[in-house]
């Protein structure tokens, strides 16, 4: 049987969605612990290509048509291509970076959505309470991008660039998503559509930039990190992800995800020993607001 959609949030998608901020927040720590072992671009190209067979073998276990023609092909190649070089951003930014900052500054994607796609869907029309929310993350993200000024730091700075990139091309991913045939498919193709086209692309990069598989093997924990990408990350949460989309307010879903940077600096202060600097975590409680305020749902006429 089909769940219909609903907009409160029930005990079960907020405790996924807790759930997924947590990995979410997490992933980070784990790629960059993970690069004394294993170069970041191979990192990626491996989790995405475990987790493209993982989608794969799932769709057909649930009878689900990966391959049928159903018009998605070119958007579905846009998003997967725009995926790819998001992670190539991420994963490049923890090289040069802390993961505490990388966690922060990824999370401006929503803001992009938030700006642009109501050039494309008017009735995703800002409110000013949103408007105000935009402001505050904007002014938060100067403010904490300000601090690699205040101590310069080049490889600092690259890092933090790179993850607005990343952020900017998850935001545009999302559009493309929405608003084009892939909002009507099955939310497994579209994830194939990523991981399939992202793994390559990723691949290659490595290639290019030199990274060579270690001789003598990974070591136990570091297969432990790619499972953890790839298995609990790439496949699990995502498709966790998509089902809530698919079943609950994206609106209300869509507030949940401010928690993901209070995990990433959570996790990064105690298991790398980042030094988490005030200035960070203010912009972080401003991006938040700014989150709240954004996916704030309008109030119903005669509302209390």
């Amino acid at each position: 049987m089909t769940r219909s959609r609903v907009d409160a949030l029930d005990g079960l998608a907020i405790g996924l969605m807790l759930g997924c901020c947590v990995l979410w927040g997490l992933q980070q720590v784990v790629v960059k612990a993970t690069l004394p072992a294993l170069p970041a671009f191979l990192q990626a190209a491996v989790r995405s290509a475990i987790g493209a067979v993982l989608v794969f073998a799932w769709s057909k276990s649930r009878g689900i048509a990966l391959f049928s023609r159903d018009g998605s092909l070119l958007p579905g190649v846009v998003a997967g291509l725009l995926f790819g070089i998001e992670f190539l951003c991420i994963y490049a930014a923890l090289t040069l970076t802390d993961a505490s900052r990388v966690s922060v500054f990824v999370y401006v994607a929503p803001f992009v959505v938030a700006l642009l796609l109501p050039r494309f869907v008017p009735a995703e029309r800002l409110t000013l309470p949103q408007a105000l929310g935009m402001a505050c993350a904007f002014a938060a993200l100067v403010y904490a991008f300000q601090e690699t000024f205040v101590s310069p730091s080049r490889t600092q700075w690259v890092g933090d660039a790179l993850s607005i990139v990343a952020a900017l091309l998850w935001g545009i991913t999302t559009l493309v998503i929405r608003t084009t045939r892939l909002a009507s498919i099955a939310p497994e193709k579209t994830l194939f559509y990523q991981l399939a086209i992202s793994s390559p692309v990723l691949g290659a990069s490595a290639v290019l930039r030199g990274e060579r598989w270690p001789v003598d093997g990974l070591p136990a924990w570091a297969w432990g990190s790619l499972a953890f990408q790839s298995v609990v990350v790439a496949f699990a949460s995502y498709l966790t992800w998509f089902w809530l989309l698919r079943h609950y307010s994206a609106t209300r879903l869509s507030a949940f995800s401010f928690l993901t940077p209070v995990f990433g600096l959570t996790f990064a202060a105690f298991a790398l020993g980042e030094a988490i600097s005030l200035r960070l975590v203010i912009a972080m409680v401003f991006v938040a607001i700014g989150i709240v305020l954004v996916n704030r749902a309008p109030r119903a006429a005669g509302a209390p």
